[in-house]
């Protein structure tokens, strides 16, 4: 493992008490971050905390991403233990299980968009005037290759994490004299507990669309947005950057 310069920099990693948003708190400890993690899971969250405690710093908050309120809360709390924010990373996401557009409940649907879209909306929304008013921030949205090619029967995340990519760049724009950049990854499919509510034949089409082969490990998409979270990345913002395998074409 190449180890970053991460050191004094504090991050909140949503939906981190598992699967990518774990992976990215371990690389950023091990690269001298304090770490924040965020998850409505509180005893995964226990569990990580104490696989993590050893790799350096680490804090956790019980947090409903969907919840304005509550991640505002969470923000204040960590800047208040920290002094300053300088790196959020929106790993926190659901699939809502899969099945034709036509069949899907509304409920799922909308749940789906408000975890995965809305939750990212609202985290940055907390997150990045405090990076603003320090000059200085790093933003990494979690989407998916789904966002840009739309997996058949999961129009729900394909719609959300395309969502994600639209944001990002606008926010990017938005924020691109401030010091604070955001950028998107879209990672294939990773197999991570999110499988769980998946149903095989659409685990088997994820991979046969993978040039490579196989899927994606949660420590090689944690590699580039721990990279994307650092000092070194300081021209792209409002980018994607892909992690598909060779699956995207664009």
């Amino acid at each position: 493992m190449n180890r970053l310069d991460m050191k004094g920099r504090v991050a909140i990693v949503t939906g981190g008490a598992q699967g990518i948003g774990l992976a990215v708190a371990q690389r950023m400890l091990q690269s001298g971050a304090t770490v924040v993690l965020w998850d409505t899971n509180a005893a995964q969250l226990a569990t990580a905390r104490r696989g993590l405690v050893p790799l350096g710093e680490v804090r956790t908050a019980v947090v409903d991403v969907t919840d304005d309120k509550a991640s505002a809360s969470a923000v204040a709390e960590a800047v208040e233990a920290h002094g300053r924010i300088d790196i959020l990373v929106n790993s926190a996401g659901i699939t809502g299980g899969n099945g034709p557009t036509l069949e899907l409940d509304p409920q799922v649907w909308r749940r789906v968009i408000e975890v995965n879209l809305v939750g990212t909306y609202l985290a940055c929304r907390a997150v990045a005037p405090h990076m603003v008013r320090q000059g200085y921030g790093r933003i990494v949205n979690i989407a998916s290759v789904a966002g840009k090619e739309g997996n058949p029967n999961a129009s729900h995340y394909s719609a959300s994490k395309a969502g994600v990519i639209g944001f990002t760049k606008s926010l990017g724009k938005e924020l691109s004299r401030t010091g604070v950049l955001v950028n998107a990854v879209t990672p294939g499919a990773a197999r991570t507990p999110i499988f769980d509510s998946m149903k095989q034949e659409h685990i088997d089409f994820m991979l046969s669309k993978i040039p490579m082969g196989r899927f994606l490990g949660v420590d090689e998409a944690a590699a580039m947005i721990a990279w994307l979270a650092t000092e070194d990345c300081a021209f792209s913002t409002g980018a994607v950057f892909d992690l598909s395998g060779g699956r995207a074409t664009y």
